[in-house]
């Protein structure tokens, strides 16, 4: 057993390290040698335990046990958090909760955030998609390269979410700024004073725009999700505060946007990597994102943490103890998916568990689905010579696997004699 245990600490140590962001998936296959759960026992690690077979990681997800990190557990950690906005803002969020404050904030977003929402959503996918593409086919004109990531799949999810919560467009470049430092803290190897200070200055900005849209929607409401939301807790039904509002707004801003960018980037190698993507994905883009979200999935780590003393699948863990849950490991397991290596978009019984389980599963699920399976034929029905361009860049996080820049090209080279260039 010492053996084992030792291994583990050495494997996730290595993903913290920096292999999270390179190429994980060697070490996760390391770790489904050693079973479904390891415990953690060097204490260079601030996890007891770490989960990576797809039936620990479910299992830990519903088990009611293992919560999230919320304000009462982190208030003997850190009595000072208060004096942080983005602690603050983050455990006034349903991310953050745990029994029946999670509950009541989770019941109020269900009301309006409903799947009937995310289908009206379609029409604005779809236009949203087709004027991106539009600004990409100029840039991408005689083979000069574009940077996919910054012209489509950031912008995509950002304005789709926007649109839902009725942020102006021109407010969209700001908040995913800031998100995206809020997410900088929030990757488990980015914790500096510099890092937090940041994500504190970030957080303090969203919670002020925030309050002073929810403050105009209650005044004049809209057709908007928060104008749905506002009228849902004037009514008397949900007891919700304007704060924990914001930090729920955050955070669905968040899970509909960060997750979906990385969607949408990790789709375009796969697809152009193989002779047959773009036919596989047209022919059925559901079953082709679900393979894209278990074969390199976007988001690859939760945090769980024991609400009393327990075991976990012959791991003993104490009161407050952490569980580092893989699910990138998980979405590997051989043990679950025969040939886990091999992308393979027909695989039957493909339940990828790349938005969580249990009461926790991720809000903006649907969204992210409906977004990929609609976008994705379109970028490859429109431009049927994309191809790679020059390296990729991929992002200096592991919870959120990407890439920062992916270049392609859209078009063939043109030479001066107005020829093709088969060679761009």
């Amino acid at each position: 057993m010492a053996e084992i245990t030792g291994d583990a600490d050495r494997i996730v140590a290595a993903l913290a390290a920096g292999g999270g962001q390179l190429d994980p998936y060697p070490l996760y296959a390391e770790l489904h040698e050693l079973g479904q759960a390891s415990a953690l026992t060097s204490g260079k690690l601030p996890y007891a335990a770490a989960a990576y077979g797809y039936r620990a990681v479910d299992q830990i997800m519903r088990d009611a046990t293992f919560e999230v990190h919320d304000a009462l557990r982190l208030e003997p950690m850190s009595p000072t958090w208060r004096d942080h906005p983005v602690l603050v803002t983050l455990m006034n969020s349903m991310m953050f909760s745990n029994g029946d404050r999670h509950g009541r904030m989770r019941a109020l977003f269900r009301k309006v955030f409903t799947p009937r929402r995310v289908q009206e959503m379609e029409p604005d996918v779809i236009a949203i998609a087709a004027e991106l593409l539009d600004r990409i086919e100029l840039l991408g004109a005689d083979g000069a390269e574009v940077d996919y990531m910054a012209e489509f799949a950031y912008l995509l999810p950002a304005r789709v979410v926007g649109r839902l919560l009725g942020l102006p467009d021109d407010d969209i470049s700001w908040f995913r700024a800031q998100v995206d430092v809020i997410n900088d803290w929030l990757d488990f190897r980015r914790k500096g004073p510099e890092v937090l200070a940041a994500a504190d200055k970030a957080a303090a900005d969203i919670t002020t725009y925030y309050l002073d849209l929810i403050a105009q929607r209650r005044a004049k409401p809209e057709g908007d999700l928060i104008s749905d939301l506002v009228r849902a807790v004037a009514d008397g039904t949900h007891q919700v505060t304007d704060l924990e509002l914001v930090g729920n707004l955050l955070v669905l801003f968040n899970a509909s946007f960060s997750t979906t960018i990385h969607l949408f980037g990790n789709a375009i190698p796969l697809l152009l990597g193989g002779s047959d993507g773009r036919a596989q994905l047209l022919k059925d883009p559901a079953a082709y994102v679900e393979e894209v979200l278990r074969y390199d999935t976007p988001a690859h780590v939760f945090i769980r943490l024991a609400s009393r003393d327990t075991e976990f699948l012959g791991v003993p863990l104490k009161e407050g103890q952490l569980v580092a849950v893989l699910t990138g490991a998980a979405n590997r397991d051989p043990r679950r998916f025969a040939d886990p290596a091999r992308f393979d978009p027909a695989r039957p019984d493909n339940q990828p568990i790349s938005f969580g389980a249990g009461a926790h599963y991720c809000l903006g699920a649907a969204l992210a689905r409906t977004e990929a399976q609609l976008a994705l034929p379109m970028v490859v029905e429109r431009f049927p010579q994309l191809a790679l361009g020059s390296e990729p860049v991929r992002t200096d996080q592991f919870i959120l696997r990407g890439y920062k820049s992916l270049p392609v090209t859209v078009s063939s080279l043109v030479t001066a004699g107005g020829s093709a260039d088969a060679s761009g």
